[in-house]
């Protein structure tokens, strides 16, 4: 008679979870968890961001071993990082171009969220805290940019930190208290490189959080309608799981292009010369993924209410929930917003390319008007549209409008995924 006894490293594993549900929590969260039948390539932007992120956290210990946080010698140690350290280069590129590819990933997490409604009732916190992650990233990148001590990120340190000096009656001495002193100098280097070593960690406790509001109320779908029974879902692993490994591996292609083929094509040939607080780069330019919010900033004559303009174009997402007056959340049934979304990602790009370019002739024009209609577009329009727009009749149920027996809203590029 053949033994079924469970093996030794099997009872193992039922001892600890027994004693610690580890195992149980992972097999219901991820493979037993009920997944909408219906989800597009756009869902696995959130397993992407997640990857970024342990890469991101795995570089960047190993980068933190070899640097040295000080204004004589950061320059050089980064230097020999690339050319002395086994495999520093590869660690380097995988780091600084990981950073372009994981806000990349986000923002198109970010825009299908807002195409699908995915910011409504009752996943407000799941958005909210996904803006807190976008924020702390921003600060993290920000930091990070810094600690190379060439010449754009001593620039970059400068103009930024003095922003905060619009701000009445304590600004300077904020400013005063991020550089450590009168200037940007070897502690300001300090305190940011403590900074962006934490913040990273404390990303990894928000994610988990924004994972554990995602699976009280489930992922949202592209029909913005709720699960009503188990027809409408599917196990989680191995139909999810296969799909968001395909999507890993076509993204590490381009990822991999990236770093062995261009791995400067997105960065700044400024920051390959030391830091000289003498000698002001010509165009002082942030990192791609923080153009348009530069070019708001650069957008408003006024120093105060530009810093105020700089912070809302982020702030103004936490309360987005209550700005979208329309009962439906998908854009595919939403005729006046299904179009409306694409002149966001217009504009969204018109920043990008305005704070690009100096603020000369045509470029200061388009910017204010690119702002105003960021703006517009959160605070009058989506109220507005919400109000007067007649959405198309929703499926009655996911897996009806799966086996084609349920009208659908009209196509657009973001469905056909």
């Amino acid at each position: 008679m053949a033994d079924t006894r469970p093996g030794a490293g099997r009872r193992i594993l039922r001892w600890i979870d027994y004693r610690l549900p580890f195992m149980a929590l992972v097999e219901h969260e991820l493979y037993e968890y009920p997944t909408p039948r219906n989800l597009s390539y756009w869902w696995n932007f959130g397993s992407l961001a997640g990857f970024m992120l342990i890469v991101m956290i795995g570089t960047g210990v190993f980068l933190a071993m070899q640097y040295t946080p000080s204004s004589d010698l950061a320059f050089d140690s980064v230097e020999r990082i690339m050319r002395d350290v086994n495999y520093g280069w590869l660690m380097r590129y995988a780091h600084a171009n990981g950073a372009s590819m994981f806000f990349a990933i986000v923002y198109i997490h970010l825009f299908r969220g807002l195409y699908y409604g995915s910011y409504k009732r009752p996943r407000e916190l799941v958005w909210m805290l996904g803006v807190i992650i976008l924020l702390l990233m921003m600060a993290t990148a920000f930091m990070g940019y810094v600690l190379p001590w060439g010449q754009m990120s001593y620039w970059a340190a400068t103009v930024i930190t003095n922003l905060f000096s619009a701000i009445p009656l304590v600004g300077h001495g904020i400013v005063t208290f991020l550089w450590g002193g009168f200037a940007v100098g070897d502690p300001t280097l300090h305190r940011f490189y403590a900074l962006h070593y934490l913040l990273p960690f404390v990303i990894v406790a928000v994610v988990g959080l924004h994972m554990i509001a995602l699976h009280t109320h489930g992922s949202n779908n592209p029909l913005g309608i709720d699960m009503k029974g188990p027809q409408d879902s599917i196990p989680f692993h191995p139909f999810y799981t296969i799909k968001d490994l395909f999507g890993l591996s076509i993204f590490l292609l381009i990822y991999a292009f990236f770093v062995f083929y261009a791995p400067n094509f997105l960065g700044d040939p400024q920051n390959y010369i030391p830091a000289n607080p003498l000698q002001t780069p010509p165009d002082i330019v942030p990192e791609w993924y923080f153009l348009p919010f530069y070019a708001i900033l650069r957008s408003v004559p006024d120093k105060l209410l530009g810093v105020i303009m700089l912070f809302s174009s982020i702030l103004v997402l936490f309360v987005l929930p209550w700005l979208d007056t329309s009962p439906v959340r998908s854009a595919r049934f939403r005729p006046v917003y299904n179009k409306v979304f694409w002149l966001l990602v217009i504009d969204v790009l018109a920043l990008g390319y305005v704070g690009a370019h100096p603020p000369e002739g045509t470029i200061v024009t388009i910017g204010r008007i690119a702002t105003f209609y960021y703006f517009f577009h959160f605070l009058i329009l989506f109220p507005l549209i919400g109000w007067f727009e007649r959405p198309r009749p929703l499926p009655t149920s996911i897996a009806a409008a799966v086996l084609g027996s349920a009208p659908l809203g009209a196509g657009s590029p973001l469905e056909k995924a």
